[in-house]
């Protein structure tokens, strides 16, 4: 009888934390299985590219991860310990290929940020503010390159026409939609308003220290730049015979339109994406493949596993 009336405190405890931890390579396994078609064709390109270029790439994909944790630092007031900083934006990087798009990553950043000590509501007002700012970049990026080069991307041949209607008509509906729920939901529109008024004393903090917006602004229009630079990279290792500008070009413009698609990671859709953009921009479409398959080798999935682990010892570690 006393051994079935076991102290709670004696009884064995689920291990949760060790279950998360192996939970990103489960993940990731599933991930490649389903994509392993792709994996080896994607190798195969690699084979017979040029690797001082494709050297390249790999750098400025490491880069990518410095300038976010560069952004991000720069999105609060508070000084972050620097090399976690650094260790959670390689981590994020491969949960944000395993959930719907930006999830991941904003799932990890928001518990690295309450484990520094910020309040859920400061932390997720940060997130808020990354975000922005890193859409701001892109698109003030891809503008800047439309003007000054306003006959390189030809989506007329490529995209129908009539594609850009439904993706307005849904665009309003879900504002539309919002604005409804705002608009009749008391208890939301209480709950929004001081949501916004908590971000907007988080961004005039931020702003009020010239490194913590340099940082934020620097960081956020050098990670598309960089994104877009190892796409080039890879382009000129595989022989794409397109000009530097307009791959970026194409990059960029393709990476704002998938944004609209959640899907893991973008996978699949980016992919899709990016041959249509590279396509656009006068690539042939066999080459411009080669380039978009070996290009996601290099900055998916050769780093998904590394983050993988990382991520699960960030967890075991209680960094995360």
């Amino acid at each position: 009888m006393t051994a079935l009336l076991l102290s709670p405190a004696r009884r064995r405890r689920v291990p949760v934390r060790q279950v998360l931890c192996l939970l990103p390579l489960l993940l990731v396994a599933v991930v490649a299985v389903r994509h392993r078609q792709v994996l080896a064709e994607g190798f195969g390109h690699l084979a017979s590219a040029r690797w001082p270029w494709l050297l390249a790439a790999a750098g400025a994909t490491c880069l990518t991860w410095v300038a976010a944790a560069v952004s991000r630092q720069g999105a609060v007031v508070e000084r972050l310990p620097g090399l976690r900083l650094l260790a959670t934006q390689f981590a994020a990087g491969s949960a944000n290929h395993l959930l719907p798009t930006g999830l991941g990553a904003g799932a990890v950043n928001l518990r690295f940020l309450t484990v520094c000590g910020l309040p859920p509501v400061r932390s997720s007002a940060a997130l808020i503010l990354y975000m922005l700012a890193e859409a701001v970049g892109r698109l003030g990026l891809l503008a800047a390159l439309l003007i000054a080069f306003p006959h390189a991307l030809r989506l007329g041949s490529v995209v129908p026409a009539t594609a850009l209607g439904p993706l307005v008509i849904g665009v309003c509906a879900v504002l539309s939609a919002a604005t409804v729920a705002l608009v009749c939901v008391r208890r939301l529109r209480t709950a929004v308003l001081s949501f916004l008024r908590t971000a907007l004393g988080e961004a005039r903090s931020v702003h009020t220290r010239p490194a913590r917006a340099l940082a934020l602004w620097g960081g956020s229009l050098a990670f598309p730049a960089l994104q877009a630079a190892g796409l080039v990279a890879v382009g000129t290792a595989l022989g794409l015979p397109v000009p530097p500008w307009h791959m970026a070009l194409a990059y960029l413009a393709a990476t704002v339109a998938v944004a609209l698609i959640p899907t893991p990671g973008g996978i699949g859709s980016v992919e899709a994406a990016l041959i249509v953009a590279l396509v656009a921009v006068g690539g042939p479409v066999a080459v411009a493949t080669a380039v978009v398959l070996a290009f996601r080798i290099i900055t998916v999935w050769v780093p998904l596993l590394p983050g993988a682990l990382t991520l699960g010892a960030l967890v075991r570690l209680k960094v995360i």
